[in-house]
């Protein structure tokens, strides 16, 4: 049996690039298109929103990641027409196709893990506010914060006061039916001041101050931007001493506005110290000046 020559290995080379391209772009073309109909076959509005929090960046990183190689292996076939052995130019082209692969991943990777978010979040709020119909084909109503505190057992306002977890309450009004809906209190990230992107989390937290009888302590947050690379620390009073201080903060009345994607509340004490907190929504942000308590914070 004769060995195989470089230019029948080099033809088994391309049709290998070609079969391989086609079929790592379709898995691309199928994973994108599956997602989405998964999304439509989902009839309840919050099982969009779970499914596309939970799948949507990782469905998304699997198609750019097929695209990617797809990309590589169509490089792979540059001058396919030309090449006749294995010289130097058949590695040249295969680093580059490689390199060409891993730019396209990368990049994707970029718009995904720090501008898609904020498409996201305004995504996941569509979903979440859009208007419901209750079993009798009545149209439900989205209550306010200070309104759905009844229908909520006592360990879920534990919850939503300190704000770890966000319950929606919807209600029909004519027949009674109530719908409460669990949504995640926190934002993953905060949105950074210098770049816009909600890329801002906390890397690292320390106490320079312990609370004593004489005064409050001082805990100081330590955050980074994972995109610009933008820093900021934010002081917080640990104390049980000064509640007055907070309660007597002016309060505000905010009208309400749906194109608001998080409030930002910055608390200053009488005693020199400041404190800052965001909220995903106006409600939380007015339930929060109107009901906080230091003692509960610290």
């Amino acid at each position: 049996m004769e060995p195989t020559s470089p230019s029948s290995f080099l033809d088994n080379w391309h049709y290998a690039m070609i079969i391989g391209a086609i079929i790592m772009a379709s898995l691309a073309m199928v994973t994108y298109i599956v997602h989405h109909l998964r999304i439509t076959t989902i009839g309840d509005y919050k099982g969009k929103y779970d499914y596309i929090n939970a799948k949507e960046i990782g469905n998304y990183k699997r198609v750019f990641l097929f695209f990617g190689l797809a990309t590589m292996l169509v490089i792979n076939l540059y001058g396919m027409g030309k090449l006749v052995n294995l010289g130097v130019w058949f590695f040249v082209r295969l680093f580059i196709s490689i390199a060409g692969g891993t730019l396209v991943g990368y990049v994707a990777f970029l718009i995904l893990e720090y501008y898609y978010p904020t498409i996201l979040n305004k995504k996941l709020n569509k979903w979440r506010y859009m208007p419901r119909v209750g079993k009798s084909g009545n149209k439900l109503r989205l209550l306010g914060e200070e309104e759905e505190d009844v229908h909520l057992e006592e360990g879920m306002r534990a919850e939503e006061n300190v704000f770890s977890i966000d319950y929606d309450v919807w209600v029909d009004e004519k027949s009674g039916e109530v719908k409460i809906e669990k949504y995640p209190g926190y934002l993953q990230a905060l949105k950074c001041n210098s770049c816009g992107f909600y890329t801002m989390k906390v890397v690292k937290e320390e106490i320079t101050r312990q609370p004593s009888k004489e005064g409050p302590g001082e805990l100081i947050k330590h955050f980074q931007c994972y995109y610009c690379k933008s820093v900021r620390a934010t002081a917080f009073n640990i104390s049980t001493k000064v509640v007055d201080d907070y309660r007597n903060a002016t309060k505000h009345t905010f009208k309400k506005n749906k194109n608001i994607d998080v409030v930002r509340i910055e608390i200053h004490s009488s005693l020199g110290g400041k404190k800052f907190f965001e909220f995903p929504n106006i409600g939380q942000a007015q339930q929060f000046l109107e009901e906080y308590d230091s003692e509960k914070s610290a």
